[in-house]
């Protein structure tokens, strides 16, 4: 339902848990959570979240322990899940792998959507649309994030969900967070965004907060390209965050095909309208040449989706664990 696609991921989804050798605890008197959590020799600010979670319905107003009752402790074989309709029925129970990312905030953008549908190629008689896997790439992300505790907004919204197939079907019924209409002016559509991060932005001011949008270039068909990452000249932590997204992809191919090499780069452009009007640390991503065969390689196969969005993921990890 599009109403689902309004709320915000973290407020309004359902926490979902199996239990294998559970552990629980009795609360005394005098007991509060980081209490018990203490005594239960665990990290209460990496565990806090989790235990009111796996809690809820046991616990009193403002989370509030109640004497004598029996709580379940979070551990390592406790999984935890979040439910999010956005990402599709197959893909919509997200596990809550850890706490890396806790406290951190993201907003991911994916390019065009709407009446436009961005840079185009073809292969075997089909046209792919780079908002298509734009899109499909940015909510794969997404999901990752908030696999590792992350606050995350899906700013390009759309009703398909994570999809598994190879040609992904164009349609032009994407909307801008709150349901907005994106309209057909080039500068219009990008202004609409970047007044709807912004006033998230604000809203989440003092925190980690960083920005991807996400992009697949058009060249000759001939030239083939690795992923590319744009950031202000004017942020330092810009060009450090773009870097560590670079840097890990990197690092992931030269484990994944040692013979490979990478050619990305990480430089500024400051002309790129999501980078000068919005406030967030922001890295600008093209993915690659939706015209050439090989480039084409890396989006329409479900799986190099998937790995981009966990080398993204980890990517991120780098850049808020090392800040």
């Amino acid at each position: 339902m599009r109403i689902s696609l309004f709320i915000f991921f973290i407020i309004t989804s359902s926490m979902l848990f199996s239990q294998n050798s559970t552990k629980t605890a009795v609360a005394k008197e005098g007991d509060g959570i980081y209490r018990l959590l203490k005594r239960h020799h665990l990290d209460a600010n990496k565990n806090f979240e989790a235990f009111i979670e796996l809690n809820k319905e046991q616990l009193g107003k403002n989370n509030h322990l109640i004497i004598g009752n029996t709580y379940v402790l979070p551990t390592p074989n406790n999984k935890h899940y979040k439910s999010f309709d956005i990402f599709g029925e197959a893909y919509k129970k997200v596990e809550i792998k850890d706490q890396q990312l806790s406290g951190a905030i993201f907003y991911i953008v994916a390019g065009h959507g709407g009446p436009d549908p961005g840079a185009q190629g073809q292969r075997d008689g089909h046209t792919l649309s780079e908002d298509e896997y734009a899109y499909d790439i940015s909510l794969r992300l997404v999901r990752e994030l908030i696999s590792h505790s992350a606050t995350a907004y899906m700013i390009t919204r759309d009703d398909d969900g994570i999809r598994d197939g190879k040609y992904l079907k164009n349609d032009k019924d994407e909307t801008i967070w709150k349901d907005k209409k994106i309209p057909r002016n080039a500068n219009k559509k990008l202004r609409q965004r970047a007044r709807v991060v912004n006033k998230l932005y604000n809203k989440n001011k003092g925190k980690h907060q960083r920005m991807i949008v996400i992009h697949i270039d058009s060249r000759y068909k001939k030239q083939r390209v690795d992923i590319y990452g744009y950031y202000s000249s004017k942020s330092k932590r810009g060009k450090l965050f773009t870097e560590n997204l670079l840097n890990t992809i990197k690092t992931k191919y030269k484990k994944a095909q040692p013979n490979r090499g990478f050619s990305g780069i990480a430089k500024s452009r400051d002309e790129l309208y999501m980078i000068k009007y919005t406030s967030p640390v922001t890295s600008f991503l093209e993915l690659g040449n939706i015209q050439n065969n090989a480039d084409q390689v890396r989006f329409i196969k479900a799986s190099n989706r998937q790995i981009i969005a966990e080398w993204l993921s980890a990517g991120c990890i780098k850049d808020y664990t090392s800040k």
